[in-house]
């Protein structure tokens, strides 16, 4: 597991987890507040031998955090996943990404990026993402407040919120492991948030790596890339799995998926958070779609 830097706009370079391989080109987007290496257990678990990036969004993971609100809107973040692409495949020789997967914003990202650019990816794997309905995408009236707007600033309290000094690893770990978030998850996954969530801090402690307010900007930041609007320009069959125990609709995925050229929705037995929940299934799943 090997890391590199790509530059995407002067002063913003972007981490890249490089975890080897020879076969088909795989390009992996993590949820909001996580990091690349977050996706180590499912590459660990693929059968087929595939060449797999992992990027580190901006703001997250080893990547810059560039300042202002504007550097995180998510067509900008959709863009930055384009020109990891592009590096992607001058780095390895392939004519094109076999199979580009997102989790959560990483997938709505991933989305944004397959209708900027349809020659990048052969195939688009979104694992719940944020996609609200297109009602609640619709541009409200001066001084109103959108649906999408609503959930972000909802969801951007609970992320000011959270604590991001911990005394040690140890010391997070024990807290992490009691709270009903991390429940559901893998305890190896945990053990990789631990060790890659979390960096060392000069006076000893640990912090994460997103910072709450970066996450929270991320989350206000939402209805700034509209798939709706764009959906048609997506060439790249797109499978959706929708998180039975999640909180997005499935109408939304089939109204979305229904606007592309190829697009289906298939069920997830799990909650949002999928790959932290069901490493093993996420890597199965890609198998398949690398061999059909």
């Amino acid at each position: 597991m090997q890391r590199f830097g790509v530059e995407v706009e002067p002063g913003v370079e972007l981490s890249v987890i490089d975890f080897g391989g020879s076969g088909p080109l795989l390009l992996l987007s993590h949820a909001n507040g996580f990091c690349a290496a977050m996706w180590r257990r499912v590459v660990e678990r693929l059968s087929e031998d595939c060449r797999v990036l992992a990027i580190d969004a901006r703001g997250h993971g080893e990547s810059s955090v560039p300042a202002g609100r504007e550097a995180y809107h998510w067509g900008t973040l959709a863009e930055d996943i384009c020109k990891v692409a592009r590096h992607g495949l001058a780095r390895t020789g392939a004519e094109r990404v076999a199979l580009a997967v997102g989790h959560s914003f990483g997938g709505t990202c991933t989305l944004g990026a397959a209708a900027r650019d349809t020659a990048l990816f052969g195939r688009v794997l979104v694992l719940d993402p944020v996609i609200l309905p297109r009602s609640m995408m619709v541009r409200p009236a001066k001084g109103a407040a959108s649906g999408s707007r609503r959930a972000g600033n909802h969801m951007a309290a609970g992320a000011r919120a959270r604590r991001a000094v911990f005394a040690s690893r140890a010391v997070a770990r024990e807290g992490w492991s009691q709270k009903s978030f991390f429940q559901s998850w893998d305890r190896q996954m945990l053990e990789d948030y631990v060790a890659e969530g979390l960096r060392d801090r000069e006076d000893g402690q640990v912090e994460l790596k997103c910072a709450p307010e970066v996450e929270a900007t991320v989350f206000q930041t939402g209805g700034t890339l509209d798939l709706y609007s764009v959906a048609d320009r997506i060439g790249a069959p797109v499978l959706f799995k929708w998180a039975e125990k999640g909180n997005f609709s499935r109408a939304a995925y089939e109204e979305l998926a229904a606007l592309m050229a190829e697009g289906r929705v298939e069920n997830a037995p799990t909650g949002h958070l999928i790959p932290m929940e069901a490493p093993a299934w996420v890597a199965a799943q890609l198998d398949a779609l690398l061999q059909s």
